[in-house]
């Protein structure tokens, strides 16, 4: 059996085991929600379930994390291998807020990561309705 088929395979059964319903829509949409980078579309995902594409490096890493698996549990020992030594071999990148922001604001950023994801959402919510009203009545 190919990668791309493994991976389909173990990524429907985990679903199905975490009580996630192994659809497109439902991944893209939870997947999305997990994932600091760039959102998936559709149309990737549903290549991911067919066993059609292997997701990047940082997509499979978002999965195992947020499906609270090991790499392993999700592609062949050898791509997990590979995976962690590439992420090994990276150096940790900053990101502008850490370098820019004060001590306590890293603190601040670093709870508010710590925060469950819904929680996080009203958070992300009320900061931007904060930071439109002050653009209205600047």
């Amino acid at each position: 059996m190919n990668e791309r088929k493994l991976f389909a395979e173990n990524l429907k059964k985990i679903l199905v085991e975490k009580g996630i319903t192994p659809k497109a829509s439902v991944l893209e949409r939870e997947f999305n929600l997990h994932h600091y980078g760039k959102p998936i579309g559709l149309h990737a995902v549903a290549r991911w379930l067919r066993g059609e594409a292997l997701p990047s490096l940082a997509r499979l890493r978002t999965l195992a994390d947020w499906l609270e698996v090991e790499l392993t549990e999700l592609v062949s020992d050898e791509t997990a291998y590979k995976i962690n030594k590439v992420e090994k071999q990276k150096e940790p990148t900053k990101h502008i807020w850490e370098t820019a922001a004060s001590y306590q604001d890293q603190v601040l950023f670093e709870t508010f990561l710590k925060l469950p994801q819904e929680q996080r959402k009203i958070v992300r919510e009320v900061i931007i309705a904060m930071h439109k009203a002050y653009r209205e009545n600047k």
